[in-house]
């Protein structure tokens, strides 16, 4: 008999197993994971140099506990290099290795910094523990940080090495912070807030060029010519689900890998959750999806084919400088903010074309409302 065979131990692929094991003791279980496959909450990467964590101290569980705690074999540093459907089969580390139902919890990878320069390959990007113990490295020597796109990671990443005492600068082609989230008002109380500790905004302006000077810093000419040094570039531009061996195997494939409401891909016995997957037409790269995808996922595997449905999702941005909760309204209802504000608390609701509450912001002292405005909201994906 071969074994369910889950792809990835990131939040999704141990979320899955976990869940699993509660309703299945006895299943033939197999992990498959590039990195050591320790478990560690990704969401910290961003706020944890502050707290003085380090990428050890962010492990909560090493991945021997995790084998044993799961009854399952997990393959660490093995690399699959494609997916055979048709014969229930991969390989994997030059070997090929069978399964009875196979999960895809690939995650996303970080969307390179399109630019020019020497140095180019010197621009990090934080997705991982690896990347969290690079990025530790070069700040021992550092003391100036830019920081490339101003989206959720790039904010929080700003917010964090500014109090770990850096001067950080954020450039950003949008034109002010979590543009793709908030009304305009909110994404310039953090801007505001942030510029008042230190940290400096070019918006409307993208890195062109990147060069190493003799003195190991980075050059950095923009997209208006400007030119900035820097000792560290941090790219926050976004994440792209992986796709790659779905691809090559004949799964469907848009943005992320095309799954049903049952978290099926178009082929047997294949199923995808988290950062790859793409439910109707939605990809949500946050921790609430991907947990209750993993549920519904694990009763489906356990022979209780169960139906994804997603509550509405509050997302708590990690910006202690200016304390923010969204909810966002999904991408296809029309609508606007209504926008209150009282110095620094700032109460933004979204209705719809008639008058349906489907989405809120709240910062300050008034995201301790946030139940109150989560109860009123329609589910994001509700019951099949």
């Amino acid at each position: 008999m071969h074994p369910l065979t889950i792809i990835g131990t990131g939040l999704a692929g141990y979320t899955v197993a976990r869940e699993l094991r509660k309703l299945d003791p006895h299943c033939y279980l197999r992990l498959i994971t590039a990195d050591d496959g320790h478990l560690y909450s990704k969401p910290m990467l961003s706020n944890a140099f502050f707290y003085n964590k380090t990428p050890e101290m962010l492990i909560t569980t090493p991945v021997e506990q995790m084998a044993e705690q799961l009854q399952a074999e997990i393959l660490t540093h093995t690399f699959v290099t494609q997916l055979e459907p048709q014969w229930h089969r991969f390989q994997a580390n030059e070997q090929s290795l069978n399964y009875s139902q196979l999960v895809l919890a690939c995650g996303a990878k970080p969307i390179l910094t399109p630019c020019t320069g020497t140095a180019m390959g010197k621009i990090l990007s934080i997705n991982s523990l690896s990347d969290y113990r690079l990025l530790r490295t070069a700040l021992q020597t550092a003391k100036q940080v830019t920081i490339i796109g101003s989206g959720l990671i790039g904010c929080e990443f700003a917010n964090d090495l500014q109090a770990g005492g850096f001067s950080v600068t954020v450039v950003s082609e949008a034109t002010y912070p979590l543009n793709r989230l908030v009304p305009a008002l909110v994404g310039q109380l953090l801007q505001q807030l942030l510029q008042e500790r230190g940290v400096t905004w070019l918006f409307g302006k993208t890195i062109k060029h990147i060069t190493q000077t003799t003195s190991a810093k980075y050059q950095l000419v923009l997209s208006d010519n400007q030119v900035i040094e820097t000792d560290i570039v941090i790219s926050a531009i976004g994440l792209r689900p992986q796709i790659e061996l779905a691809t090559a195997a004949g799964l469907t494939v848009k943005e992320g890998i095309v799954v049903n409401r049952y978290l099926q891909t178009n082929v047997l016995d294949i199923y995808a959750l988290g950062d790859c997957a793409q439910i109707e037409g939605l990809v949500l790269l946050y921790v609430m999806p991907l947990m209750n995808a993993a549920r519904a996922l694990a009763k489906t595997l356990a022979g209780q084919t169960t139906a994804v449905t997603y509550p509405a999702m509050p997302i708590v941005v990690k910006t202690p400088a200016c304390p923010i909760v969204i909810s966002p309204p999904p991408n296809t209802v029309k609508g606007q903010w209504h926008i209150e504000t009282q110095g620094q608390d700032i109460r933004g609701l979204f209705y719809t074309t008639t008058q349906q509450l489907a989405g809120f912001v709240l910062t300050g002292k008034i995201i301790t409302e946030k139940m109150t405005w989560l109860k009123q909201l329609p589910p994001f994906l509700s019951t099949a």
